[in-house]
């Protein structure tokens, strides 16, 4: 699948033609050749765009106004999942996953590039990092416990929506504070802010409520934001000191 967000304004036509038509080709092969199995389908928090209920919270009954074309890309697989359950009689299930990190995330994102980045400054390979919005605010999970949830899904007794969060939220610059703070600096004085990391139409706020998920699957996440971020930092320390062995 293509999954970052600020490239998918750059390749549109790509992003669109991997995550959706790559969707519909699947589910033709599910429906066609192995109807009994059981079909899951990443889908984002991006969906929602800037939505959000008058609670503060995103949901599965939130309106859908995605604000980038990998957003749009992963709504009209999301609709056409939903299309062919309910067209076919298919157990094919959306998992509404709002971010989700651990160290084998790409370095090209913003969770992994501060985790990197802190690693480098830290051990005085560099003494700058460039990111984009420091305000905006994501729902960050653990890979580890949303990977979990996908399971879980598969095993309910009927195919659904669920959003899987840690229905929790913080900034970039929060991010960056609790990072640089495990190895003892201050990240005011080392991030600076580039324009051309930030997105056309930039996204403010994500925040899922999982409560269906919770309640239903009997999921809940077994890391917090501060193991989150130390996992990440920890491993890009680590890799780099192998790398200098």
């Amino acid at each position: 699948a293509m999954s970052h967000v600020r490239v998918s304004f750059d390749i549109p036509h790509f992003t669109l033609q991997t995550n959706m038509i790559g969707t519909l080709n699947l589910l033709e092969a599910y429906r066609n050749i192995c109807p009994k199995a059981r079909f899951y389908q990443a889908s984002s928090s991006e969906m929602f765009g800037n939505e959000i209920d008058e609670d503060g919270f995103q949901r599965e009954t939130t309106h859908m106004k995605p604000t980038s074309p990998y957003g749009c890309s992963k709504l009209a697989a999301y609709c056409i999942v939903r299309n062919y359950r309910n067209s076919y009689n298919l157990f094919a299930s959306n998992g509404i996953l709002f971010n989700h990190e651990s160290p084998r995330r790409g370095s090209n994102f913003v969770s992994a590039k501060i985790a990197r980045g802190v690693a480098a400054i830290s051990l005085k390979l560099a003494n700058k990092l460039e990111l984009g919005n420091l305000d905006s605010c994501r729902d960050w999970g653990h890979s580890n416990d949303y990977v979990k949830a996908m399971h879980k899904v598969l095993q309910h007794h009927e195919p659904d929506e669920f959003v899987i969060s840690t229905m929790k939220t913080h900034s970039v610059r929060d991010f960056c504070e609790e990072a640089f703070s495990l190895v003892d600096l201050d990240y005011k004085d080392y991030v600076v802010q580039n324009p051309k990391f930030i997105r056309p139409e930039e996204l403010t706020l994500l925040k899922g409520d999982s409560t269906k998920a919770r309640k239903a699957l009997g999921w809940e996440p077994e890391h917090d934001f501060k193991s989150l971020v130390k996992d990440m930092v920890d491993y890009w320390i680590k890799a780099y000191d192998n790398a200098h062995d």
